[in-house]
């Protein structure tokens, strides 16, 4: 991995237009903040092609899908895409409802995504309308696992090849990879599932990650996926020293994250390349 990717971002400092959700809003500004990134949060239909043009990156996240911001979503992407700006998609709970299908397949018709990041039920539904997920979080028959990781990653790399944009799938053991390269990663922690919004955050971090390292963006983003992995680490064994729960984890989690530099991803990041 890349010695530089942290210090690229902490350096640029790029600033992230978010449409994202409600429920975790406040948690990406500030993860956003943490890894070096810099947050900004438009949703309304008058002003989201504005504020993208002034930002590096965009991350649509449709955790809390309206019809307004769907509209917002699409406008902000076409104009993200006529600058050339990096562009994350977050598909969250894509198969639970019509809706939220029918979005992430016109999301997918009419803007280019550089990343797409999900859970395998989310991708799933990505690439074939068939994932089963319950809610938000994936399905566990989905679950992907030592013995099906050699057709998870096929699956992973045939979906960047269709879809052009690096893949990633995040659950206890998680993929990064484009078209020919696979990142199997095997940061993280259990606890990391007993807060609100680590993915959304992560989806964020993405898009700092590879807005300051636009040259290589597969690698930026297994970066980020292995930093975020590797601050749960952290914080959960900081968490059992003070035999603290779920408010002391969160707390931990941010710092590490705030903390995280090349060096300590380079000695701490537990990924191999198929």
């Amino acid at each position: 991995m890349h010695q530089k990717i942290i210090e690229t971002v902490r350096t640029n400092k790029p600033l992230i237009h978010c449409i994202t959700n409600y429920v975790t809003v406040l948690d990406v500004a500030n993860m956003l903040l943490a890894s070096g990134g810099a947050p900004i949060m438009a949703d309304d239909i008058n002003e989201v092609e504005e504020i993208t043009s002034i930002c590096g990156g965009l991350n649509i996240n449709i955790g809390t899908l309206n019809e307004r911001t769907i509209k917002s979503m699409i406008l902000a992407g076409k104009k993200a895409n006529d600058l050339k700006h990096f562009t994350i998609l977050d598909p969250v709970g894509a198969g639970a409802s019509a809706l939220r299908t029918k979005t992430t397949f016109q999301l997918l018709d009419e803007v280019k995504f550089s990343v797409i990041r999900g859970n395998i039920s989310e991708i799933k539904t990505v690439a074939n309308g068939s994932g089963t997920t319950q809610g938000v979080d994936a399905d566990i028959k989905d679950a992907i696992t030592e013995e099906n990781l050699s057709e998870a990653v096929a699956f992973a790399k045939s979906l960047s090849k269709k879809t052009g944009a690096v893949i990633a799938i995040t659950g206890a053991i998680d993929l990064v990879s484009d078209e020919k390269t696979t990142y199997v990663i095997r940061n993280g922690h259990p606890i990391m599932s007993q807060i609100t919004g680590t993915g959304c955050m992560l989806t964020a971090v993405i898009a700092a990650y590879g807005v300051a390292n636009p040259d290589r963006i597969l690698e930026a983003t297994a970066a980020a996926v292995c930093a975020i992995g590797l601050s749960g680490e952290i914080a959960r064994e900081k968490v059992e020293e003070i035999k603290g729960g779920n408010g002391s984890f969160k707390i931990f989690f941010m710092d590490a994250m705030s903390q995280m530099d090349d060096e300590q991803l380079r000695e701490g990041a537990k990924f191999e390349i198929r």
